[in-house]
């Protein structure tokens, strides 16, 4: 495949990414620590849509935990790699991530104070609200930091490291005060989707896809980015809009990711790196790759999480943390590359 054409190589790695995800969902749903045979989980699956199970403990294995897990990976997955995407190019650099950015744990001191309120009457929704609030407020006081300077890309890496420090303190705050949740907050904050629900892969569903959206119509502005502010000013670009975009996709989409998940690591950084250098810069086509890539990147890790050791689960975030290090580490030593063209 590297001897073809760059356009027709980078189709069939989106093509076959796409197809990846689609084996891996359907490996997910059979195996666990309850082991249900493909025809037997098509049967169940269209009978208990059907609402005329004949195995209502398959159905119901299928249906209200394998498959909302699976939605769930899929969607969070996608919006880090896309999210990973946008901020590496805002930085123009590719160890740029939204953990970088101090925007995860942001997000992540809303999410444990949601947590701690939602015993206080609070609803459902005030979690992902909370997170998406503070991992906005994280952003845009790292992004005002980052323009009083003469070196956006640069103070906006030095201000997101010290808002993240900032915030990692306020939670562990927040730890020390938790009380009897502590054990569940921790376990959270390593990362995992075993608590996933349907409402919690419809919370998630739709801001991947609008992230997905908006990058496919912002790629265009972000091919021009790369150039150069000043270049990209004299091409018609906005920069300082294109930026404020791009901080906000970044921002919102990490943010409800973690409110749902927990802190996962590595999938935005891994993937988007990754695929660069196999595809190039276009973003038309790192976008729709992106997102393929990271929802496979977390599903097949989460699978294997809930499996090895069923049936008790190891959180996710460790299992992405041991494949995405020495995956980027390699290809660091293996291009010597560290900039955007």
């Amino acid at each position: 495949m590297t001897d073809l054409p760059l356009p027709i190589r980078t189709r069939w790695l989106t093509t076959g990414l796409f197809v990846a995800v689609l084996l891996a969902a359907a490996g997910a749903l059979v195996v666990g620590s309850v082991h249900i045979s493909v025809v037997a989980a098509i049967r169940q699956m269209w009978l208990g849509l059907r609402g005329i199970p004949d195995d209502a403990v398959t159905a119901q294995i299928l249906l209200s935990v394998r498959l909302p897990r699976i939605v769930l990976a899929i969607s969070v997955g996608a919006a880090m790699g896309l999210s990973g995407l946008a901020a590496q190019t805002l930085f123009r650099n590719p160890l740029a991530s939204p953990y970088v950015m101090g925007i995860s744990n942001g997000a992540a001191v809303g999410a444990v104070i949601g947590m701690l309120l939602v015993g206080r009457n609070l609803g459902y929704a005030a979690i992902p609200l909370f997170s998406t609030a503070a991992g906005l407020m994280a952003a845009t006081g790292a992004f005002v930091l980052a323009r009083r300077s003469g070196q956006f890309a640069h103070s906006l890496l030095l201000a997101g490291i010290a808002i993240s420090a900032f915030c990692s303190a306020i939670t562990a705050a927040a730890l020390y005060l938790a009380g009897e949740r502590l054990g569940t907050l921790v376990f959270w904050l390593m990362g995992g989707l075993w608590q996933a629900t349907w409402r919690d892969a419809l919370i998630m569903t739709p801001v991947g896809i609008a992230s997905l959206l908006a990058l496919l119509l912002l790629a265009p502005s972000m091919n021009v980015a790369l150039l150069g502010e000043r270049s990209a000013h004299d091409l018609g670009v906005h920069i300082g809009r294109l930026q404020v975009l791009l901080l906000i996709v970044v921002a919102v989409t990490t943010s409800v990711a973690v409110s749902l998940t927990g802190v996962i690591g590595f999938v935005g950084l891994v993937v988007p790196h990754v695929l660069r250098l196999l595809m190039g810069a276009d973003h038309r086509r790192l976008v729709p790759a992106s997102a393929a890539g990271g929802a496979l990147l977390l599903l097949l890790p989460d699978t294997a999480a809930r499996t090895a050791a069923a049936p008790a689960e190891v959180p996710v975030g460790i299992v992405t943390a041991l494949l995405g290090a020495p995956i980027f580490l390699w290809q660091i030593q293996r291009r010597g590359r560290l900039a955007l063209p």
